[in-house]
Parts: C-alpha cells; structure tokens; sequence
C-alpha cells in the first residue's frame, strides 16, 4: 500500500464531518477551528462529530464546469445547514438538478471525488443526496 493512501485513511475528517463548537458561545463551525469566529475564544472549542443531516439553504446548478468536471454537468453545489446550525458547502448526488428546492431536507454520503496520478488512487470525500 502506497504512503499516500496509508496517509489518506488516517484523517479523520475525510470519513466524518468534523466541526467545533465554542464552549463559550455555544456556536457550531465547519470546518473545525482553534478561534470561535463569533466570540473570538481561542482554546475554548471542542470537536464534535456533525450528524450529516440538514436542509439545503441555497444553491446553483452549474452547467459549465472546469474542464475535471465536464462529464458529471449539470451538477448542483449547496450550502447545506446542518441540523447542529454549521454550513457546509458541497455537491448535491443522485437527483435531477430541476428536482433540488431551497429547504429540502439532505443527508451526507460518501462518494468518489477523484481519481489521482499514475497510482490511481481515488479520493473519496462527503456529498449530500436527498433525503425524499
């Protein structure tokens, strides 16, 4: 096994959404960060494991992709809010773009983002598909 994906499986946050929440303030954030953005605490924020459910907040449907994208348009990218309050922004899977609405419900799964150099090696990564 390469050192590169013996490296890859050993993030956690590649196979979990990981976000922080301030002790203080009570905020949720992702990605995970060392200084509240609300309350400007450093050093009181703790990890916390996000439920990858949530609605979609806004979205686009993007016809014209970079060229690594043409041969999935069109695709939809969203802001999802997460049920613990945190925004992530990320590609919606298996659905006809014209069926996406702003406040449908979602939920995370895993899906192949990539296929990297002569070794092949497939990144995999979160999406969001949804949850009807």
């Amino acid at each position: 096994m390469s050192d590169t994906v013996r490296a890859w499986r050993h993030i956690p946050q590649r196979y979990n959404l990981i976000g922080s929440k301030c002790e203080q303030c009570g905020k949720v954030f992702f990605p995970s960060r060392i200084i509240c953005p609300e309350c400007r605490r450093k050093g009181q924020l703790e990890d916390i494991k996000l439920s990858g459910k949530g609605k979609i907040y806004t979205y686009s449907v993007i016809t014209t992709p970079t060229d690594e994208f043409k041969e999935i348009a069109p695709y939809v990218v969203a802001i999802v809010e997460l049920e613990e309050g945190a925004k992530v922004t990320t590609q919606i899977v298996d659905c006809n773009p014209e069926d996406v609405q702003i406040g449908d419900e979602v939920e995370m799964v895993f899906r192949r983002i990539r296929e990297e150099g002569k070794d092949g090696v497939i990144s995999y990564g979160f999406k969001f598909k949804l949850n009807k």
